[in-house]
């Protein structure tokens, strides 16, 4: 796994060992990003459920300001630390070692918002939805903040405007899907 694009084009990422993790594909992330290029200049990006950071760090290394990685896994905090460090990124970045619900009450003590939310739970248990319920009236995200749910290919949606969200697009692969949501 490496960065693709930007200022830490082709460094190689680590991953944390074990199944604990699932980390995104280059390819999909490249089509995610190639979706996103324009928009990403001096934006805040939260990358929930980070893995190994390679999400955030692709969004810092295309021209984000800021990113936040949530991860309560200590060994894929460590792997978020040691891939920041080797793209040169650490400046640019907050690594929070908790719970998401956790971090994402601790976020709102600060007065930043984020344009792009990007969230890949642990398939098939509705985290996503627990964390859109938080969101939904959280000041760390407005009307503009897109907000980006990998998923499995079985994830219900149907609940998504009932609880204050628009779907403005969904891309399927083979595997997985992309939900890009936005507050109503």
């Amino acid at each position: 796994m490496r960065v693709i694009a930007g200022k830490a084009r082709r460094i190689q990422l680590k991953t944390p060992e074990g199944m604990s993790t699932r980390p995104t594909t280059d390819r999909i992330k490249e089509t995610l990003f190639n979706m996103l290029q324009y928009d990403l200049y001096d934006a805040n990006f939260l990358d929930l459920f980070a893995g190994s950071g390679a999400i955030g760090i692709e969004a810092l290394s295309r021209g984000c300001e800021y990113a936040a990685f949530v991860e309560k896994n200590a060994d894929a905090v460590k792997v978020i630390n040691e891939n920041l460090k080797a793209t040169n990124l650490s400046d640019q970045a907050n690594v929070l070692s908790v719970d998401i619900i956790d971090a994402i009450n601790r976020l709102e003590r600060h007065d930043k918002v984020y344009q792009f939310v990007f969230m890949d739970p642990p398939y098939n248990n509705e985290l996503e939805k627990d964390v859109l319920i938080k969101l939904a009236d959280s000041r760390i995200i407005n009307e503009d903040t897109l907000i980006i749910v990998e998923a499995s290919l079985e994830t219900e949606t149907d609940y998504i405007e009932e609880i204050g969200y628009t779907i403005e697009k969904i891309k399927t692969y083979k595997t997985n899907k992309h939900l890009f949501v936005r507050r109503k």
